[in-house]
């Protein structure tokens, strides 16, 4: 079995046997949101999707083909905000997860509460009418049991 660092290395060979067999036709069909697309990428090379971002040697390689790739004009440009939050590392949110189960529980207690107001509104009609049924029978002096 071999090691990390060999597996590291056989992803970087075969990214540089992938990218070389590649036109530039081929990267315009994987190309998603401004970039590679990285699933097709890492079907292309033959290793996961973790190890584009895990593998230093990778990602640089990756990064320097893209690169190469705006400079020809078959990617767009970075915008000047990408261009800034290339190198820095993003920020790990704790809360994200809460706020996506908590936002899909508003929605379902919104959709709810819709629910029961129709219901109220519809019990509300048949109290009024049946209210006016058994005002007009105790008028006449018909009470029923």
């Amino acid at each position: 079995m071999a090691s990390g660092q060999q597996k590291a290395q056989q992803n970087l060979d075969a990214f540089e046997v992938w990218q070389a067999t590649q036109t530039d036709d081929d990267f315009k069909q994987i190309t998603f949101k401004g970039q590679l697309n990285r699933i097709e990428v890492a079907k292309g090379v033959g290793c996961g999707k973790s190890a584009l971002n895990q593998n230093p040697a990778l990602r640089k390689a990756l990064k320097s083909l893209e690169d190469s790739l705006r400079e020809r004009g078959i990617l767009p440009p970075l915008s000047e905000s990408a261009q800034k939050e290339a190198d820095i590392p993003k920020q790990y949110d704790n809360t994200a997860n809460r706020r996506l189960l908590d936002s899909k529980r508003l929605s379902v207690l919104e959709a709810e509460n819709i629910e029961l107001k129709a219901k109220v509104k519809a019990l509300e009609c048949k109290l009024e009418r049946f209210g006016e049924l058994s005002e007009t029978l105790s008028d006449m002096g018909f009470m029923p049991r």
